[in-house]
C-alpha cells in the first residue's frame, strides 16, 4: 500500500513555513523569461484574455496556476477563459474551431492532431522538456484499507473483481492505462500474445467505461467498482479531498507525460508563450507537485517522494505514439477495437 502522500504532506508543511520566511529559492523564484523593465523587474505583458483548452484531470492545478500567473508582474494584465474535458474530445474540438491560445492534453497524439491541421507548430516540442509540462504514473486506486487486497496486475483479472477505467477511444488517461497493462503483461512488448490476452481478461472485468479520467474517478468514489485504473495524481487528488481511498503503485507501470503548446491561431502569441514558459518554471511546477503531478523541472522534485518504481517503462517501449495509436487504438481495426467488440462495446 502506498503511504508516501502522508510524507509529502508533512514535507509541504515544512516547505510552506520556509517559503513564509523567504528562504525557499524554488518557490520564491519567478519564471520571468519575458522582457524586463527598469531595475530588473519583469515588464507587464499587454492586456489580453488567453483561452486555455485542457484535459479534465488537472483542472484544479490549472485554476491555481492561472490565478498565480495573474499575480506576477508579467501576468498582471492577463485574464483567462478555460475549457476542460476529455483529452481526445478537447483536441478534436480545437480542430473543429474551438478557440484556444494554449492547449494542454493528456498525451502526445492529441497534440499531433493539431500539428497535422496546422494549429500547432511542428517544433512545439523543441524545448528542454520536449514540450511536456507534467508527468505521472498509472496506478491502482482501491477502497480505504484495500479490502480486496489488490497488490499486482494479476489481481485485476481475478474472477469477480470489478475494474473501472475510462474508454480508450475518448480518454487519454485510458490509453495510458491500456499501455501500462499491456506493457507489464507482454514483458515490454516481447510477448505480444500475452499482452493481448491480459487486456482481454482485464476489460472483461471492467464495469464502467466513462469518457474521461475525471468522470471515472467520480464513478469510483461514488461506490462503483473494486479498483480504479488512474493517474497517480488523481489518487492523490482524491485523498486530499477526503475520499476514503488508498492507492497502489505497481512495480511495473508506465511513465505518463503530458504535453502543452501555444496554438498557431493564437491572437496573443507573446502572452501565450510567456504563460507556457511560466508553466514550466518553478512556481507553476511547485503547484503541479502539490496537486500530485510529477514535475518536469528537476529542481522542484526534491521535497516530494516521487521516486520511480522498479519496472518503470515509457511509451517508446512500443515505438512512437503514431505506431501505438494505429496498432492499439484505430477504431477501424486494432488491438483495443477487437478487445472492446468482444465485450459488446461500440468503438464508432
Amino acid at each position: 500500500m502506498n503511504t508516501r502522500w502522508t510524507t509529502v504532506l508533512a514535507v509541504l508543511v515544512t516547505v510552506t513555513g520556509l517559503a513564509a520566511c523567504g528562504s525557499d529559492p524554488d518557490t520564491t523564484a519567478s519564471s520571468t523569461t519575458v522582457a524586463e523593465g527598469a531595475g530588473g523587474v519583469a515588464a507587464a505583458l499587454p492586456a489580453a484574455e488567453l483561452t486555455l483548452v485542457a484535459y479534465s484531470t488537472p483542472q484544479e492545478a490549472y485554476d491555481q496556476i492561472t490565478e498565480a500567473f495573474t499575480e506576477t508582474p508579467q501576468g498582471r494584465n492577463i485574464t483567462f477563459a478555460k475549457s476542460y474535458g476529455s483529452s481526445g474530445d478537447q483536441s478534436r474540438a480545437v480542430v473543429s474551431g474551438l478557440t484556444a491560445d494554449v492547449v494542454a492534453f493528456a498525451l502526445e497524439p492529441d497534440m499531433a492532431r493539431l500539428v497535422k491541421e496546422g494549429l500547432v507548430a511542428e517544433d512545439w516540442n523543441a524545448d528542454e522538456h520536449k514540450g511536456m509540462v507534467t508527468e505521472s504514473l498509472s496506478v491502482f486506486v482501491v477502497r480505504k484499507g484495500n479490502p480486496e487486497r489488490i497488490k499486482a496486475w494479476a489481481d485485476l483479472v481475478k474472477p469477480g473483481v470489478e475494474v473501472v477505467t475510462p474508454n480508450p477511444f475518448t480518454s487519454g488517461g485510458a490509453r495510458w492505462n491500456v499501455m501500462a497493462a499491456y506493457g507489464q503483461a507482454s514483458a515490454g512488448d516481447k510477448v505480444e500474445a500475452d499482452g493481448v490476452s491480459y487486456l482481454e481478461k482485464l476489460f472483461a472485468n471492467v464495469a464502467v467505461q466513462d469518457d474521461s479520467a475525471r468522470k471515472s474517478l467520480q464513478t469510483f468514489t461514488s461506490g462503483k467498482g473494486d479498483v480504479l485504473l488512474a493517474y497517480e495524481n488523481e489518487a492523490i487528488f482524491a485523498q486530499r479531498k477526503g475520499q476514503a481511498i488508498d492507492y497502489v503503485v505497481p512495480d511495473d507501470t508506465i511513465l505518463i507525460e503530458n504535453p502543452v503548446a501555444v496554438t498557431s491561431s493564437s491572437k496573443h502569441p507573446e502572452q501565450a508563450k510567456a504563460f507556457v514558459e511560466y508553466l514550466q518554471g518553478p512556481e507553476a511546477q511547485t503547484i503541479f507537485a502539490k496537486n500530485g503531478y510529477r514535475p518536469v523541472l528537476d529542481g522542484v522534485k526534491a521535497p516530494y517522494d516521487f521516486s520511480p518504481p522498479s519496472g518503470l517503462f515509457d511509451i517508446t517501449t512500443f515505438g512512437t505514439w503514431a505506431d501505438v495509436t494505429k496498432r492499439f487504438f484505430d477504431p477501424a481495426g486494432s488491438v483495443m477495437a477487437d478487445v472492446e467488440r468482444k465485450i459488446g462495446i461500440s468503438v464508432g
